[in-house]
């Protein structure tokens, strides 16, 4: 079983940044890819960012690329999202998740999720 448990959120302004940070524990991630959704008020739960499993390859949504940064420590079981240049849109919860895959799987497939840390972005 994996514990995966989210931090670093909070409120910003537009332009701003926030660093997310998601420590997996009961259990070594450094097979498993993590990742990053996002969900806003009355919307679905969107994919955001995920890295591999040894850290080499990332992948972003379109609407975050270019401005949002995520990176692992695997010997840490712990993985970040930089979020710069933050806008209105990027206000939602957002949720750390690991499985084998993450990129490109739907919600309903990945089994492990945080609870989530609200992200709030202010003009």
């Amino acid at each position: 079983q994996v514990h995966l448990v989210e931090s670093g959120g909070g409120l910003a302004q537009v332009g701003g940044s926030l660093r997310l940070s998601c420590a997996a524990s009961g259990r070594d991630v450094s097979g498993y890819e993590m990742g990053w959704f996002r969900q806003a008020p009355g919307k679905e739960r969107e994919f955001v960012a995920a890295i591999s499993s040894n850290g080499n390859r990332m992948y972003y949504a379109d609407s975050v690329k270019g401005r949002f940064t995520i990176s692992r420590d695997v010997a840490k079981n712990t993985a970040f999202l930089q979020m710069d240049t933050l806008n209105l849109e990027d206000t939602a919860v957002y949720y750390c998740a690991s499985d084998y895959r993450v990129y490109k799987m739907a919600v309903y497939q990945i089994y492990y999720w945080g609870q989530g840390t609200q992200v709030t972005v202010s003009s």
